[in-house]
């Protein structure tokens, strides 16, 4: 089993340069690579192999007005074109989408570390031709310090490396082989988990884990950003010449400042959903039920958009996911068709007419009396069950 392990770096001035001149020498790579295979597709010619890329890259590199690409390890631009030529290849097999030029606006910064090349100890990383000089005593430049120390295993191969920036601070990402889970006896029952927008899981236990976003602490930076937003959009009315708009130092400051601010709302709402889904893991149920949801159409709601988009529905299911992988525990995905909510957890009868709106179930078969989310867990608990015993 492969594991990833994400850690944030700590470059200095000049090593921050340095990676931004890696990013972007990979974002080039990518977009020549791109170039072609269109070109050579359009002329009537074969598909390109990563291989004939390269080769075609190395002359390329060789023109006069290209030797700065010599300045950066050659390995990012290897893997910016495997990458390339990987996604020309999924559209044809119709995996994805035809793939789109990287935007140095649009795009994360980001760039591969060859796993022969990488070091690591407990409190530094060093990646490969980051300082410009073969002098030893300028050596020390590829050498950098990470913000969480002994957080990445020593002694052991690395897969895929890669190094991004996400508008504050970069990050080093990189997997490392773990024995798989040996099949163990689990305590409890298993557990159907409803996700929605004014709770964020109700778990057929009973457990009812809040909506983080009405928090106080949350509202405050909600707030807090809502203003920032409108300072900077005063500034730019107030330096516009004309059509175009003229960014200035004081702009560039607060723009920062509302980065800070998003970033933080962002890693609250993500800490919160890694809490709330190892506490369910370590319960050590048999198995696990989540609806598999149409998040995209819940978007179009523009009632709904906006807090669909806070509880990281999508992000909640990813991360339980891969957590029931690690943990043993069998991970269930019901249908998007399964309807949950209409059905009543004591007799099975579907209540078709049932709006958004009524928060509680009652069944007119029944008469049960039931919190409409609490009985699509016990549904989803049910289908679970349903599901493993037709498997077995």
């Amino acid at each position: 089993m492969i594991k990833t392990i994400r850690v944030m770096i700590i470059p200095n001035n000049k090593q921050g340069t340095r990676l931004f001149q890696f990013a972007g020498t990979a974002r080039f790579a990518y977009n020549w690579a791109l170039e072609e295979e269109k070109k050579n597709y359009e002329a009537g010619g074969k598909f390109l192999s990563d291989n004939e890329l390269r080769k075609r890259f190395t002359q390329f590199k060789q023109e006069p007005k290209n030797l700065w690409l010599y300045t950066i390890s050659n390995n990012v631009c290897k893997q910016a074109i495997k990458d390339a030529v990987n996604a020309y290849k999924k559209f044809f097999d119709k995996l994805a989408q035809f793939p789109r030029y990287k935007s140095r606006r649009r795009n994360r910064p980001s760039f591969y570390v060859d796993t022969e090349k990488i070091q690591v100890t407990k409190t530094h990383v060093k990646l490969e031709n980051i300082a410009l000089s073969k002098r030893r005593a300028r050596q020390t430049a590829n050498w950098f310090r990470l913000a969480e120390p002994e957080r990445i295993p020593l002694n052991v191969k690395y897969f895929n490396p890669r190094v991004s920036f996400e508008g504050l601070n970069w990050f080093l990402t990189l997997g490392i082989e773990v024995e798989d889970v040996q099949p163990k006896e689990l305590t409890s029952q298993g557990v159907g988990i409803d996700l929605g927008v004014k709770d964020l899981a109700v778990c057929s236990s009973g457990h009812v884990y809040k909506n983080i976003n009405k928090k106080s602490r949350v509202r405050r930076l909600k707030k807090k950003l809502r203003r920032l937003q409108r300072k900077i959009s005063r500034k730019y009315n107030k330096n516009k010449k004309g059509e175009s708009y003229q960014k200035t130092r004081n702009i560039i400051k607060s723009e920062k400042q509302l980065l800070k601010v998003s970033h933080r709302l962002m890693n609250i709402r993500t800490n919160y959903i890694h809490q709330v889904t190892t506490e369910i893991i370590k319960r050590e149920p048999s198995f696990i039920v989540l609806e598999d949801l149409n998040v995209r159409g819940m978007m179009k709601n523009r009632h709904l958009a906006k807090a669909v988009q806070e509880q990281k529905l999508a992000e909640f299911c990813r991360i339980m996911q891969y957590k029931c992988e690690w943990s043993g525990i069998s991970f269930i995905t019901a249908d998007k068709f399964y309807a949950s909510s209409k059905i009543c957890s004591s007799c099975g009868h579907k209540k078709n007419d049932l709006k958004l709106s009524d928060r509680v179930y009652k069944c007119e078969q029944c008469g049960t009396v039931i919190n409409r989310d609490f009985n699509a867990s016990l549904n989803l608990f049910h289908y679970g069950l349903e599901k493993l015993a037709s498997n077995q």
